[in-house]
């Protein structure tokens, strides 16, 4: 009766745990945790990764949704007093002021949330997430398209699709195979903080769609055909090319010199 009830709430909270010692000690040296920093876990489940990540942090904080798991994860991890499991939702914890690093299986259901949430933190200095893998490969440009959060955060942080993972080294077993995603932010960001208001309205007209190209868009929002024609020769971007295949490179470029020549007029 108890296994049927944790069933239930793995399928209800999406919940898929890894089983596999191997792969949670890959996911160890892909996140590199600071053995003198702080770790927040979301998600850690019956403790696959929090066993493995345990000797390698100074703190760490593991916030379980599921009650039914928070005590075998507390007994299971009474040896180790740098270690607290917390029963709480990850997205409500208010984010430490001081430097710290987010790691965890999230729930495939919850990763948009818990992604924004580690986007939203100003002292959060990167992230190590176990991701469906067509999440990870989607924001990392793994099919050689770009999201629109991709590029619009680009210039604050670097996203890397760090390994792949099966599916079936997760109990219960999910459909698709999961992605590690590392979110890392850049310790300076790639453009004045002056400038990062145009660039985010150039994306966001750039996404919008009107037109068809991107070039075509940018052309109907008013940007000046030479000015675009020097722009896009600069960033190598053909006239066109559809938004999601501009790397997020080339939108830097794009917006250093679209701001360039207007600055010269």
């Amino acid at each position: 009766m108890a296994r049927s009830s944790q069933q239930r709430r793995s399928r209800t909270l999406s919940q898929n745990f890894l089983t596999d010692r191997a792969t949670a000690a890959r996911f160890v040296r892909t996140a590199r945790p600071d053995p003198a920093g702080l770790l927040l876990e979301v998600g850690p489940g019956k403790g696959a990764l929090t066993t493995a990540l345990a000797p390698h942090c100074r703190e760490l904080r593991a916030y379980e949704i599921d009650p039914g798991l928070v005590p075998g994860l507390r007994a299971g991890l009474a040896g180790a007093p740098h270690v607290r499991v917390y029963e709480r939702d990850f997205v409500g914890v208010p984010p430490p002021r001081e430097p710290f690093a987010v790691v965890g299986n999230v729930p495939f259901s919850r990763t948009a949330d818990i992604v924004d949430w580690c986007l939203r933190a100003p002292a959060l200095t990167e992230a190590t997430l176990i991701t469906q893998l067509e999440y990870a490969r989607k924001r990392t440009g793994d099919f050689g398209r770009w999201s629109l959060r991709t590029v619009l955060t680009w210039p604050h942080v670097e996203w890397r699709l760090a390994g792949r993972i099966g599916r079936r080294e997760f109990r219960p077993v999910p459909r698709v195979d999961a992605g590690i995603l590392r979110v890392e932010r850049r310790p300076r960001p790639l453009l004045p903080a002056a400038e990062l208001a145009d660039y985010r309205r150039l994306v966001e007209v750039g996404f919008a769609g009107v037109g068809g190209s991107l070039y075509a868009s940018l052309r109907r929002a008013g940007h000046p055909r030479r000015r675009l024609d020097a722009a896009f020769d600069a960033a190598r971007v053909g006239r066109a090319e559809i938004v999601a295949y501009v790397p997020p490179r080339a939108w830097l470029t794009l917006h250093t010199e679209l701001n360039e020549t207007s600055r010269l007029v």
